[in-house]
């Protein structure tokens, strides 16, 4: 079928809407109309450079990374199953979780799907199912698609271990948002800084992932959450989805939090900034009390490697320092879990989305993030 996307031909270039040539679902793969997109930074990371293979590492395995088809986090329903494909059906809604789980690697039989086997092959742009391309620019080019899901385009192809179906009665347009940012950030604060009732957290980054890190941290009950951005009207937003402090900088977070806790300093923080950088480890640390811990969630360069740490600090206060993806869930369980408190209530969606855009306007949706205007910008199909 033909259908229109938004191909990212090489690093530090706009995204390109053009017309394109989608194949029919193979064997272990389902044909999604898409109702939504969110556009994530790690989309963005594409556009600085921030999360391109090394090109000697991508040409001994022989991956073409560009062009791709950008888009990682969207809802839809199946509109065509492939042949001799269990588990889905014509009509199923769906979420696309950017974090594949098999059901069969040692990681997802212990219970930690965020750290699927089929991860490995993410961001080569390929089919999961049988390394392939489903996606064709219209001069014939292959093309590939962002961790195997391509969702800036009303149709794709996408491989039924990155697709999670949810009840019918969720609105597809939010229910897109818990395919990444507000997963990521949600289990930050619950699972991975593992938050407990009564406890000071820390949030660096008011983005779709740190708004939802917010919100994680005020539903497991922390007493106080502290919430960081040199955005004024973020600052503000977040007051709405249960912070109860904010401040322009860690800087300033320090003489908060000192104050609210006696000088005991935070139970936990999280890194949910644009773009992590060694230089901000330091500073976050600074914000743990002792036997505290420090949770990175933003996207590096694949390249940093330097990281300013008080090691002297680290070892006698015994602070944690740990990592995150996908806040450490389980996209089976967690994403119809948090849809579920949606419809209940209980977690804000409707709150975290700022401006509707279309296909053709995603360079405007994306320079609104950049420019700090968006909590999180949504692409809309018809």
């Amino acid at each position: 079928m033909k259908t229109r996307a938004a191909i990212l031909w090489e690093p530090h270039t706009d995204w390109s809407v053009e017309d394109i040539e989608l194949d029919p679902p193979k064997k272990g793969e389902i044909l999604v109309k898409l109702a939504a997109s969110g556009l994530c930074h790690s989309d963005e990371h594409l556009v600085t450079g921030d999360m391109v293979l090394d090109p000697e590492l991508a040409e001994a395995f022989g991956l073409k990374q560009f062009p791709i088809i950008g888009g990682h986090e969207g809802a839809g329903v199946v509109q065509e199953v492939g042949p001799d494909t269990a588990g889905f059906e014509v009509g199923d809604h769906v979420v696309f979780s950017f974090i594949p789980s098999c059901g069969k690697c040692p990681s997802c039989s212990t219970g930690h799907q965020h750290l699927c086997d089929l991860g490995a092959f993410l961001l080569s742009g390929l089919q999961l199912s049988d390394f392939s391309y489903r996606h064709h620019a219209k001069d014939g080019r292959d093309l590939g698609i962002m961790v195997g899901l391509g969702t800036f385009s009303p149709y794709t192809v996408v491989n039924v271990d990155s697709a999670v179906k949810i009840r019918p009665d969720v609105p597809l347009e939010r229910a897109a948002l818990v395919g990444c940012g507000v997963t990521t950030g949600w289990g930050s604060a619950t699972y991975a800084a593992d938050v407990q009732s009564g406890e000071t957290v820390a949030v660096m980054g008011l983005g779709g992932i740190g708004m939802s890190a917010v919100q994680g941290a005020a539903m497991a009950g922390a007493r106080f959450v502290v919430a960081v951005d040199p955005v004024d009207w973020k600052r503000e937003k977040a007051l709405t989805l249960g912070a109860t402090h904010t401040a322009a900088s860690m800087a300033d977070a320090q003489a908060v939090i000192s104050e609210l806790t006696a000088g005991m300093m935070a139970d936990k923080a999280i890194l949910a900034v644009g773009l992590a950088e060694g230089e901000l480890i330091a500073p976050m640390m600074s914000l743990v009390k002792k036997a505290g811990r420090g949770v990175v969630t933003s996207v590096a360069n694949m390249m940093a490697d330097d990281v300013k740490l008080n090691l002297f600090e680290m070892s006698m206060m015994r602070k944690e320092l740990v990592g995150c993806i996908f806040g450490n869930a389980n996209p089976r369980y967690d994403i119809p879990r948090l849809l579920d408190l949606y419809m209940d209530g209980k977690l804000k969606l409707d709150e975290m989305v700022t401006t509707e855009y279309t296909l053709d306007e995603i360079n405007q949706g994306y320079q609104d993030m950049r420019d700090g205007k968006n909590i999180r910008g949504v692409i809309r199909y018809e």
